[in-house]
Order: structure tokens, then C-alpha cells, then sequence
């Protein structure tokens, strides 16, 4: 169940990592994509280690357990570091609304990876409904055709490893249990991202000579270093705590949607009707994934209680 919280959260992380995709799409005509996320994790770092050093004391910080170590590993080795290395390498070779369509399979596979690893994972009828309806959503906002899907070459393949990697470790962050706060977590998970990027960069041999970097290319830097590589983590992390990791990755099946209107707006792409059915059905399968808020829905009971008692029902 969604509160009030970690709706905030589901709102704002959906926001910024659905514009990543058309930023990473922009910078990537710029950048060879393993530098450029490296880049982008070299800005997050310097964000995430400032907003610490002025807010987070020593022993908020400092590992206890080996749960702690196993959430920072994952939190920046799986989650952040990897899972970025194959979706900017996988997006040279498809569109964004591809690569955000296939990447949305995530809902999808948490469930799997969390009914193996935690008893919280299994997910009724319903819930197995409202994720296939979130499913064809996307698939409606992000409109891939068939040709486009298949036609991609090693894109979709890449981008189908990055929504295994980021569902597999999400999980495996819920079930390390650590004692550090997502927030403590996040400040060392981003750094490890940037190093881990920089090796990957070294050994697939990326040329960063006589690179530059116009306007829109160190805006799209800027906005996937800063507010999608640093800000969007943070939220996303704490709504992993918050809410479990099968309820928080829902938010992936709303990423297509903001950047279907990022295109819209910022690239001249057109919303078909598809898409507006596709915003329909994914809220839908989303209300029956996670159900409405007991703010919306406790005061629509206690109406149809008194209604009843007032029939002598």
C-alpha cells in the first residue's frame, strides 16, 4: 500500500529516470556510452559526497554488518553501475521509447527474482493481472513496432540485461537488511558506479581524444549526472526501503510515459492514441498491483459502510 511518502517518491523517481532516456539519447551522440556514464556517475559522486559531508556524520556513513557491505555492493556494483554500462551501450542501437519499453520489463521480473529470495515477493492473481496490464501499457506508450524491437541488433538483448540486473538487484538489496540508510548507502553506491564505469570504458578501449562537448550535449551530462544520477537515486532507494522492491520497481512501468512527453516536448515527437490508452491501462494494472491509497480509499468505505447500516444492511 502506497502512503503519502512513498508516493512523493514513486512520483519524483519516475520523473527523472524517465528523462534519462532522451538525455542519454542526446549525449550519446557525443560521448562513447561507457565514458559517458562514467561522467555521469563522476558528477553524482561529487553531488552525493558534498550533500554528505554537509549533512551525514561519520558513523551514519561508517559499514556495521556484512548486510551493509552486501547493500553497498549492490546498491552500486548491480543497480547503478551495471545496469547503466548495458542500457547506454544497448542504446546506441535502439530508440529511446525502445530501450524505455524493453527496460520497463523490470516490474516484471522483480517479482521472480524477490519470490526466490524473499517470502514478500509472491504477488496474488491480481497482482500478476495488474502487472501484465502494466505491461501492454508500456508497449502502447512506447509504440515499438515489431521491426523496431527485433531490428536493433545487440540493443535489445543489452537493454533486456539491464532490467534483469537493475530487478535482480534491487532484491538483493531488500534482502541484505542492511543498517545503513538507503541515503548512506546511495553516497557510497554512486562513487563505486563512476569507478567501476571508468575500468569498463578502459577495457573496451574507448577513445575520449578530441572529444567536445557542445550546449546540448553538457546539458544532457548535467541532467543525467545530476538529477538522474544523483537525486533519483536517492529517492529510489529509499522507496526500495520504504516500500519493498517488487512495490517500488512499479515506478519503472511510468518511466516510458514521462519520456514519451519528454519527446513530445523537447524533440518534436507526437503522443499517438495508443499512447493515451497506453497511460490508461498502465495506471490501471498499477492500481491493482498496489491498490489506491488508504487516503482515497478509507474514506470511500466508510461511505459504503454507513450507506449499508443506514439500509439496516
Amino acid at each position: 500500500m502506497f502512503t503519502r511518502r512513498t508516493g512523493a517518491l514513486f512520483v519524483v523517481s519516475a520523473l527523472l529516470f524517465g528523462g534519462t532516456f532522451v538525455a542519454a539519447r542526446i549525449g550519446l551522440e557525443y560521448l562513447p556510452p561507457l565514458f559517458f556514464v562514467a561522467l555521469r556517475f563522476d558528477l553524482g559522486a561529487i553531488v552525493l559526497l558534498t550533500f554528505a559531508a554537509a549533512t551525514l556524520s561519520r558513523e551514519e556513513l561508517q559499514p556495521r554488518t556484512l548486510g551493509d557491505v552486501v547493500g553497498i555492493l549492490a546498491t552500486g556494483v548491480i543497480v547503478i553501475g551495471l545496469t547503466n554500462a548495458l542500457l547506454f551501450v544497448g542504446q546506441q542501437y535502439v530508440t529511446s521509447g525502445v530501450a524505455a519499453v524493453v527496460f520497463s520489463l523490470n516490474p516484471i521480473l522483480t517479482p521472480v527474482f524477490a519470490a526466490l529470495l524473499l517470502s514478500e515477493g509472491r504477488l496474488p492473481v491480481r497482482g500478476a493481472v495488474g502487472m501484465g496490464l502494466g505491461l501492454l501499457g508500456v508497449v502502447l506508450v512506447a509504440d515499438p513496432g515489431s521491426v523496431a524491437l527485433l531490428g536493433g541488433g545487440l540493443g535489445v538483448p543489452l537493454v533486456f540485461g539491464a532490467a534483469v540486473v537493475s530487478a535482480l538487484g534491487a532484491v538483493v538489496i531488500r534482502r541484505a537488511d542492511a543498517t545503513l540508510s538507503s541515503t548512506a548507502r546511495t553516497v557510497w553506491g554512486v562513487p563505486l558506479a563512476a569507478v567501476l564505469s571508468h575500468g569498463l570504458s578502459y577495457a573496451a578501449g574507448e577513445s575520449v581524444i578530441g572529444l567536445s562537448l557542445p550546449p546540448v550535449a553538457l546539458a544532457a551530462l548535467l541532467y543525467v549526472g545530476v538529477g538522474s544520477g544523483a537525486v533519483a537515486y536517492l529517492t529510489y532507494f529509499a522507496l526500495i526501503d520504504e516500500a519493498g522492491a517488487t512495490e517500488a520497481n512499479l515506478m519503472f512501468y511510468f518511466v516510458p510515459v514521462v519520456s514519451a512527453i519528454g519527446g513530445f516536448v523537447l524533440l518534436g515527437e507526437t503522443l499517438s492514441i495508443g499512447s493515451i490508452v497506453g497511460f490508461v491501462i498502465i495506471f490501471a494494472g498499477f492500481l491493482l498491483v498496489s491498490g489506491l491509497p488508504a487516503a482515497f480509499t478509507t474514506p470511500f468505505k466508510r461511505s459504503v459502510r454507513d450507506r449499508l447500516a443506514h439500509l439496516g444492511i
